[in-house]
């Protein structure tokens, strides 16, 4: 059994998710960071990106926008401005905001906060890609296993 470590993913609206993992992946700002029991204490940004939450054998996915990490030896907190379960993402409201983004470039208006539109732009495709990654996972769960030769059928069980 693989040791576990306690997690807390927070975000300025609640906790999102409070329980033991065995293993974490966060989009650092200086790269991507593994984590599992016993890792040395941390403290660190986070970029907007995937945060990988693995329990019980199984990967669940996040899109966070941005925030903080802190590992310490019996305890992981994430502090994000904004975390969502893959399976939660409404891709119509992210494609909504990725167009307003997009629109608000293209404008170029004297009045523009160019970075608040670019880190909003960003935050949407996150969201996006996260939950077609997710769609595309259950895809490839739901498939057929297929033989490599039409003589190998009989080997299948």
């Amino acid at each position: 059994m693989a040791h576990r470590f306690p997690l807390d993913i927070v975000t300025p609206f609640g906790n999102v998710f409070s329980e033991p993992v065995e293993h974490l992946r966060v989009p650092g700002v200086d790269g991507t960071l593994g984590i599992l029991a016993g890792h040395t204490p941390l403290l660190t940004t986070l970029k907007v990106g995937l945060v990988e939450v693995r329990q019980f054998g199984e990967t669940r996915t996040l899109a966070v926008s941005g925030g903080f990490i802190e590992v310490m030896p019996y305890q992981t907190t994430i502090l994000a401005e904004a975390a969502e379960f893959a399976e939660d993402i409404d891709v119509l409201r992210a494609s909504a905001a990725k167009q307003r983004a997009e629109e608000r470039l293209r404008r170029h208006e004297a009045n523009l906060d160019e970075a608040r539109a670019l880190a909003a732009l960003a935050r949407a495709m996150n969201r996006i890609r996260i939950a077609e990654h997710l769609h595309r996972e259950l895809l490839v769960r739901k498939a057929p296993v297929k033989p490599l030769r039409e003589d190998a059928k009989e080997q299948l069980p």
